[in-house]
């Protein structure tokens, strides 16, 4: 039984179909790079998979439990699945250690020492241990997503989803957000990403689906889809990425 798994999902605005029968399959530990062009559903989908959107058909699964559609309870499925965005969505009045206490005490109904104790922890482990008492505001772009994933983290999912979190930041500021979600990958958590990082996806997945209108139209071990990818649409997508430098 696969630990993650999603099921011919389809998901569609009136007439629109964004996504046409997705199914995918996350292992324990696995990391997925979900890659392609802008607009092709990798955003909608990890979604999907977090309860933010409601699936047309389809279902999600995790280690076996249905996890999508009516009467699911979204707090405790949010509570085993984290999901951070490329706009960092911090709240602009709380300090940083304020933000990443929020939702353990609130929702996990951690006592606040404990709380705090965690996500000093936790800051520390990013290198933002100096910048608890700091607001939004007061950080760069960088430093923002880390907290945001640290925020994801005090959680303590079993799955995190990465929705394009490199792309609202400035060239120099991308490494230091990678090298967190490097080190997340080598402790074993399971990660799904939807990311434009070709190199980054090439050097830590350990499979890549690319999508193209709504459908996964290849998937596979990242040598094979960055060197040899089978369908033409990879292969003129892999192509624009390469003449643009990025891989």
């Amino acid at each position: 039984m696969a630990f993650l798994e999603l099921n011919a999902i389809e998901k569609s605005y009136g007439e629109h179909r964004v996504l046409r029968g997705i199914s995918l399959v996350v292992e324990r530990h696995q990391v997925i790079c979900l890659i392609g062009a802008s607009g092709c559903g990798k955003s909608t989908l990890l979604r999907c998979v977090n309860g933010l959107e409601t699936i047309s058909t389809g279902d999600v699964r995790l280690d076996g439990e249905v996890v999508s559609g009516e009467g699911v309870d979204l707090n405790a499925l949010r509570r085993r699945v984290g999901i951070v965005f490329q706009s960092y969505n911090l709240f602009p009045h709380m300090s940083v250690l304020e933000n990443v206490t929020l939702a353990p005490i609130r929702v996990l109904g951690l006592p606040h020492a404990e709380a705090e104790r965690q996500a000093h922890a936790l800051l520390e482990r990013v290198g933002l241990g100096h910048k608890r008492d700091a607001f939004p505001d007061q950080l760069s772009g960088g430093q923002q997503q880390r907290v945001a994933i640290v925020r994801a983290l005090a959680m303590n999912p079993e799955v995190l989803l990465l929705d394009e979190i490199t792309s609202a930041l400035d060239p120099e500021l991308v490494a230091e957000v990678l090298n967190i979600v490097r080190d997340l990958a080598r402790d074993g958590l399971t990660i799904l990403m939807a990311t434009h990082e070709m190199s980054f996806a090439r050097e830590v997945a350990d499979s890549v689906a690319f999508l193209h209108e709504g459908v996964v139209l290849e998937q596979g071990p990242p040598e094979q889809i960055f060197s040899a990818p089978a369908e033409d649409r990879t292969q003129a997508f892999l192509h624009k990425i390469i003449e643009a430098g990025r891989l």
